[in-house]
C-alpha cells in the first residue's frame, strides 16, 4: 500500500468533510488532495524524481501535513528534520541523506538561508506565505498530477535521536508506514469524521496519525507551538476525539486550572508514549479524564509501533497490566532472548527482539550496522524486558541504562515507579553513577512538585522500601526545581544527567 492512496481516499469518499485545522483556517478532504496533488506536480516541475530526498524543517501545520503527503505522492523521499537541533546537527543530517531541497516554515528561515549559505543544501522553498516561489504559490501554478510511488519504495528517513554517536538515518518504505497505520487502526477505536489533536511533533514518528488519521477519513488538528492549557482549549472547541502525546503533556494538562470543571465528553481516546507514565500520573490522569480510554504502545523508530496497551487493559485496574507495555500488535512478532539469542521463559528478563511489516528496510548508508540490528531475521532493539504468560511485555530499561549494584541488576523503570508516589516528587529519573564500593550505585534525580521542599533523604529512602527490594532503593538523591532534559519524543535524556552527576562528585 502507498501513503497516498489515504489521501486519494479521502479526497473522494470524503470531500466535504473537514480535514485540516490550524491558525490559517481549515480545509475540506476534497481541497486538500488536490492540494496535495497539485504540490507533488510543482516538486517535479522543480526536479524532483523518484528517490530523491526533500527535507521539511517546520513545526506541526496544515502545510506540513500537506508536504508529508506531497513528496511520497511524487516517489520522492521526506526527511524530516528535528526542529530543536542545533546548525551543525541539521547540516550533518542533510549531507548524510544527500538532500538537495528543503522546505521550510516561517519560524526557520534564517536557519533554512544559513544552511543554504554553508552548502548543506542546494535549495530552499518556504512553506508559508504566497510569495512567488512559496509553496502556494507553486500549488497555484500547477495542474494534479496521479500518485507515481510503489510500496516498496523508500518513503523516508527519520534520523535518530543520535543520544550515542552519530544520528542514523531509519529508512522506511510505503509498506513499512502503511502496515503501521493499518495496524493501528486495527486496535484504536477511530472513525471517518472523529478530530485528532496532533500533540507530537510532525518530524517524529510518534505522530503517526498523520497517515492513520487520514485513511480513516478522519480532522486533522495542528498547533504549531504546543501547549497544555491551548490544547484543553481546543478539545472543547473542535471535539476532539483522539490524542497522542507524551506522558509529560498529560500531567500538564491534568494540573491545569482549565482542565478543572470541564468534561471534554467527546474525548474517547489518550494515548501516550516515548516514555513510560508512572503509576501515579496514571491515576491522576484517568481521574481527570474519565470520559477518555486510555492506551498506550511501545517501538522504536526501527521497529514503530510495535505493541499496544488498550482502552480495556488500562479499565481492568489490573497492576501487572498497567505497568506494561501491553501485547504485541497484530501481525508482529516480538521475543524475549538472552545473550545467546534464546528465548527466555516467561517473567525472566531479556532483550527484546521482533519482526513484521513495520521493521525498518535499514539505516542510509550503514550497511554493517544494519546487519548487525537485523541478524537472524529480527530486529534487536537493545531494550529490557519480560514477558508474562499471557504476553503482556514490561519494558524494564535500555540494555545500557541497566544498574547494576553489587551483582544485582536494578532496572529504573521499577524504582522511578516507586519514587513518583511520593508528593514532593514532579518527576524523577534513575541512573546509575559510579562507586567504589557498590561497582555502579543507584542513583536519583527528582524534580520537586510545585511549592515542595525537599524531603528528607533518609524518609524518602524508607517510602521506596514500602514498595520495591532493599537493594533498588537509591542511595543518593539530586533535588531540582527545573524539569528534566528531554528528547523531542518526550524520552528523558539519562546520559545526560548521568554525564553530570558523575561530572558533581569530581
Amino acid at each position: 500500500m502507498r501513503i497516498s492512496q489515504a489521501i486519494a481516499k479521502a479526497a473522494r469518499i470524503s470531500a466535504a468533510r473537514l480535514a485540516t485545522v490550524d491558525e490559517t483556517g481549515q480545509r475540506r478532504w476534497g481541497e486538500t488532495g488536490n492540494r496535495i496533488a497539485r504540490l507533488a506536480a510543482a516538486l517535479t516541475a522543480k526536479g524532483l524524481t523518484p528517490g530523491d530526498r526533500v527535507a521539511v524543517l517546520a513545526n506541526n501545520s496544515t502545510a506540513f501535513f500537506e508536504i508529508w503527503f506531497a513528496i511520497p505522492w511524487a516517489a520522492g523521499v521526506t526527511v524530516p528534520l528535528n526542529t530543536r537541533l542545533a546548525l551543525p546537527e541539521l547540516a550533518f543530517q542533510l549531507q548524510d541523506a544527500g538532500v538537495g531541497l528543503l522546505l521550510f516554515s516561517a519560524e526557520y528561515e534564517t536557519t533554512a538561508q544559513a544552511l543554504l549559505a554553508e552548502g548543506a543544501v542546494s535549495a530552499i522553498v518556504a512553506l508559508d506565505g504566497h510569495a512567488e516561489g512559496s509553496v502556494s504559490a507553486l500549488i497555484e501554478a500547477a495542474a494534479p498530477i496521479a500518485e507515481v510511488a510503489a510500496p516498496t519504495d523508500l518513503a523516508g528517513i527519520f534520523y535518530t535521536g543520535g543520544t550515542t554517536g552519530l544520528p542514523k538515518g531509519v529508512m522506511l518504505s510505503h509498506g513499512n508506514l502503511t502496515a503501521m497505520a493499518s495496524n493501528l487502526l486495527a486496535h484504536i477505536d477511530f472513525r471517518e469524521g472523529d478530530v485528532l489533536f496532533h500533540a507530537a511533533p510532525m518530524f517524529h514518528l510518534a505522530d503517526i496519525g498523520t497517515l492513520f488519521g487520514t485513511m480513516a477519513g478522519g480532522t486533522h488538528v495542528f498547533r504549531r507551538q504546543l501547549d497544555a492549557d491551548q490544547m484543553l482549549d481546543d478539545f472543547a472547541a473542535y471535539g476532539v476525539t483522539h490524542c497522542f502525546t507524551v506522558p509529560t503533556i498529560i500531567e500538564r494538562m491534568v494540573s491545569s486550572p482549565r482542565s478543572q470543571g470541564r468534561s471534554f465528553e467527546a474525548l474517547r481516546i489518550l494515548g501516550y508514549g516515548g516514555a513510560p507514565m508512572t503509576s501515579g500520573s496514571q491515576a491522576a490522569a484517568r481521574a481527570r479524564f474519565p470520559n477518555a480510554g486510555f492506551c498506550q504502545g511501545y517501538g522504536q523508530t526501527e521497529f514503530p509501533a510495535a505493541t499496544i496497551l488498550t482502552p480495556e487493559d488500562h479499565a481492568s485496574g489490573d497492576a501487572a497490566k498497567l505497568g506494561s507495555c501491553g501485547r504485541t500488535c497484530f501481525g508482529y512478532d516480538i521475543r524475549i532472548v538472552d545473550e545467546s539469542g534464546a528465548e527466555c521463559p516467561a517473567g525472566e528478563v531479556g532483550e527484546i527482539v521482533g519482526r513484521g511489516d513495520n521493521v525498518m528496510m535499514g539505516y542510509w548508508n550503514r550497511p554493517e550496522e544494519t546487519a548487525d540490528v537485523l541478524r537472524g531475521g529480527w530486529i534487536h532493539t537493545r531494550d529490557a524486558g519480560r514477558m508474562d504468560a499471557n504476553g503482556y511485555i514490561t519494558i524494564t530499561d535500555r540494555l545500557k541504562d541497566m544498574i547494576v549494584s553489587a551483582a544485582e541488576n536494578v532496572y529504573s523503570i521499577e524504582v522511578e515507579n516507586a519514587l513518583s508516589w511520593h508528593p514532593a516528587v514532579a518527576e524523577v529519573a534513575v541512573v546509575g553513577v559510579p562507586d567504589a564500593e557498590w561497582g555502579e550505585r543507584v542513583h536519583a534525580i527528582i524534580t520537586l512538585a510545585d511549592g515542595a521542599a525537599p524531603p528528607d533523604t533518609a524518609e524518602l529512602a524508607d517510602f521506596c522500601r514500602q514498595r520495591i527490594a532493599r537493594y533498588k532503593v537509591p542511595k543518593s538523591f539530586d533535588f531540582r526545581r527545573e524539569p528534566l532534559p528531554r528528547s523531542a519524543a518526550g524520552k528523558i535524556l539519562k546520559r545526560e544527567l548521568r554525564a553530570e552527576a558523575v561530572a558533581a562528585e569530581g
